[in-house]
C-alpha cells in the first residue's frame, strides 16, 4: 500500500510537473503573461494565408470586383499553419486577433470605391455559422488548441453594430431590429450612435429592450441548414437562465458567447464601439465572462492562466492623452468603466514622430497615473487607417523598435514586420492597406527603401521576443537613466513576480558599456537579447561587443 501510494504521489507529480511545462504561465515563478504587455499579431483572416484552396469561393462569389475588394483565400488553416511553423513564437506574439470568421453577406456591393464582397469579416449575415471562405468549426476549434499550446491567446473580432448591407442575396433585417437611417454626422453623441455609419449599412438597434423575433430569413437558413430546433432551443435557454429581454443586442451577445463557451477564446476586440451605447459592452463583458469561466470549469486541463475574459475597444480616435474618457462633443464616456480592460490608442502613430524619450515618459506617465490599471493598445499601421506611421515603409526598423519599446500593449498589423507595402496602385479607399501578406518578398528577400525584408523581420523578431520575456517592457515604469548615450530601464513589480530590464538605443556599434547601477547587482548575470550574449555586471555596468547599435539587457526568466 505504501509504495502504490509513493507511486501514486510520482504520477501527481509528474503530471503537474508536464502541465507546467505544456502551460508556462500557468505554475511556479515562471514569467507571467500581462496584457498590458501583450504583442498582438493582426490580421485580416482573407488576407494572410491560403490553408486551404478548395474554400476559395463559396454562395457564387465570383463576379468582379475592385483591385483588393474580392476574397484572395486567407483561411483559419493558414493561421493554423504560421502557428505549427512557430512564426509567431518567434516574433515573441503572445495573441493573435484576426478578424471576423462569421458568415458574411452573399451579394455583391458597390460603395463607390469598386464592386466589394465582405472579405473584411464585418458584413455579418450569421453570427452562428462560420464563413466556409474562412473555413469551418473544426478549422476554428484547432487554431485555438494549436495557439493555446504554444502559449499564445486568441483573439476574435465582436461586431455589434451593425448588421452587413442588403444585397440581392441579402434582405434587410426586420425594422424592429435595425435602422436604415439618418447617416451619422459625427457632430455630438446622438449623431454618432443612433446612425448608421454609411449608407447601406442597417444599424442594429443596440438600445432597445423590445422583444423581438426572428428574421424570417434566418429561420428559413436554418430551416434549411437543419439546426432550427437546436438554435431556438439554445436561445430559450439563454433568455430563461439570464431573464434578458429578446432585444436584438441580447441576440448577438449570446451567439458571441457561444464562441468562448465552446471554443474558449480569450477576448474580444469590438469593432466600431464609440457607434454603440458603451453599456451594451459592459454586458457583453459580463457574458463573455460568465462564458469563459464555463469553458475553463469543463476544461481544466486546457487552462492557461487565471486572467479574465479580455475586452478590447475600437473607439475610433480615442487618444492615450484623453486619459478614461472619450468626448462625443456635447458628453463624455468612460468606456473602461464600461467592460474594456483596454482601448485601442489611435494617439500613437503620430506620437511615433517624436524622439524616443518624449514618447516612452509620456506613456509611463499616464499608464502608471490616470490610466493606473487600465491599458491602450499602440500600432502604427491597420486595416481602416488611411494615415499611419511611415506609410511609404521609408523606415520599418526604426518604426518597430518604437513601436515594440513602448510602454502599452502592442499590435503588430500583418507585414509591418516584414515591410509589406502599404500603397498599392490601382486601389481605392481602404483597399490600399489590405494587400496580401508578402510572403513572397519574404523569401526573395525583396529589398525596399535600402531595408532587406529578412533584416526587418529580425529586428522585429528580436524585440519582440524582449518584450515576451519580459513584462517590464510594456507593463512597467520608464526612468531614463542617461541622455547620452540614450539608456532607460523599466521596472515592473506585483506581488507574484518582479521584473526590470535595462535598454540602450542608438548606441555605437562595436565595444559599448552600459551602466546599470541601482538595476542590476554587481555579479549579476544578464542576457542581451539583441546580440544573443550573456554578460555580467561588473563595477556598476556591462561591457559588450557587437555589431549592433541597441542593447536589450535583462535577467533571463
Amino acid at each position: 500500500m505504501k509504495k502504490s501510494y509513493l507511486l501514486l504521489l510520482f504520477f501527481a507529480a509528474f503530471l503537474l510537473d508536464c502541465s507546467s511545462l505544456k502551460h508556462p504561465y500557468r505554475y511556479g515563478n515562471q514569467t507571467p503573461f500581462l496584457w498590458e504587455n501583450a504583442n498582438i499579431y493582426f490580421m485580416l483572416t482573407d488576407r494572410f494565408l491560403n490553408g486551404d484552396p478548395a474554400n476559395d469561393v463559396n454562395f457564387g462569389r465570383s463576379a468582379p470586383t475592385g483591385k483588393l475588394r474580392g476574397f484572395l483565400g486567407g483561411d483559419l488553416k493558414g493561421i493554423t499553419k504560421k502557428i505549427e511553423e512557430g512564426y509567431f513564437d518567434n516574433l515573441g506574439v503572445t495573441a493573435i486577433w484576426f478578424t471576423p470568421v462569421v458568415e458574411q453577406i452573399h451579394g455583391i456591393v458597390d460603395e463607390g470605391t469598386g464592386p466589394t464582397y465582405g472579405f473584411h469579416g464585418y458584413w455579418a449575415k450569421d453570427w452562428t455559422r462560420l464563413d466556409p471562405n474562412f473555413g469551418t468549426e473544426k478549422d476554428l476549434a484547432r487554431l485555438v488548441k494549436k495557439a493555446h499550446e504554444h502559449g499564445i491567446r486568441v483573439i476574435m473580432d465582436a461586431v455589434i453594430n451593425h448588421t452587413g448591407p442588403v444585397t440581392g442575396q441579402d434582405p434587410v433585417w426586420p425594422d424592429a431590429w435595425v435602422r436604415t437611417g439618418p447617416p451619422c454626422r459625427y457632430t455630438d453623441y446622438t449623431s454618432t450612435v443612433t446612425c448608421t455609419l454609411v449608407k447601406n449599412l442597417p444599424d442594429v438597434k443596440t438600445e432597445s429592450n423590445m422583444n423581438v423575433g426572428l428574421p424570417q430569413f434566418l429561420i428559413e437558413k436554418w430551416q434549411r441548414e437543419g439546426r432550427l430546433q437546436q438554435e431556438i432551443a439554445e436561445l430559450d435557454a439563454f433568455f430563461d437562465q439570464t431573464g434578458y429581454p429578446r432585444s436584438p443586442r441580447f441576440f448577438i451577445i449570446k451567439w458571441l458567447t457561444d464562441y468562448i463557451r465552446k471554443y474558449g477564446i480569450d477576448g474580444y476586440r469590438c469593432d466600431t464601439a464609440k457607434h454603440t451605447e458603451a453599456s451594451v459592452w459592459a454586458e457583453l463583458q459580463k457574458e463573455s465572462e460568465e462564458a469563459f469561466q464555463d469553458w475553463k470549469r469543463r476544461n481544466p486541463g486546457k487552462v492557461l492562466d487565471d486572467n479574465a475574459f479580455y475586452l478590447v475597444g475600437e473607439v475610433y480616435n480615442y487618444g492615450i492623452s484623453g486619459g478614461l474618457l472619450f468626448n462625443y462633443g456635447d458628453k463624455e464616456v468612460d468606456f473602461f468603466d464600461n467592460g474594456f480592460h483596454s482601448l485601442i490608442n489611435f494617439e500613437f502613430k503620430s506620437d511615433a514622430a517624436l524622439e524616443y524619450e518624449a514618447i516612452f515618459s509620456k506613456y509611463s506617465r499616464l499608464l502608471h497615473g490616470e490610466l493606473s490599471g487600465k491599458s491602450i493598445v499602440n500600432y502604427i499601421s491597420s486595416h481602416d487607417d488611411s494615415g499611419p506611421f511611415d506609410l511609404n515603409r521609408a523606415n520599418p526598423v526604426g518604426a518597430g523598435t518604437k513601436l515594440l519599446l513602448c510602454p502599452g500593449a502592442t499590435q503588430i498589423y500583418y507585414g509591418d514586420e516584414t515591410s509589406r507595402p502599404l500603397l498599392i496602385d490601382g486601389t481605392n479607399g481602404d483597399a490600399s492597406l489590405r494587400s496580401f501578406m508578402n510572403w513572397d518578398e519574404l523569401s526573395t528577400n525583396h529589398t525596399r527603401n535600402g531595408f532587406a525584408v529578412r533584416q526587418v523581420l529580425e529586428h522585429w523578431q528580436k524585440l519582440g521576443r524582449f518584450r515576451q520575456a519580459h513584462p517590464a517592457v510594456g507593463a512597467g515604469v520608464h526612468t531614463m537613466l542617461s541622455a547620452q548615450p540614450y539608456t532607460f530601464k523599466r521596472t515592473y513589480t506585483s506581488d507574484r513576480f518582479n521584473d526590470q530590464v535595462v535598454v540602450g538605443l542608438d548606441l555605437p556599434k562595436g565595444k559599448k558599456t552600459i551602466r546599470v547601477e541601482g538595476v542590476f547587482p554587481n555579479g549579476t548575470r544578464l542576457q542581451e537579447y539583441y546580440s544573443g550574449q550573456t554578460v555580467q555586471v561588473a563595477d556598476g555596468a556591462v561591457t559588450l561587443d557587437s555589431g549592433f547599435d541597441l542593447v536589450l539587457l535583462g535577467k533571463n526568466n
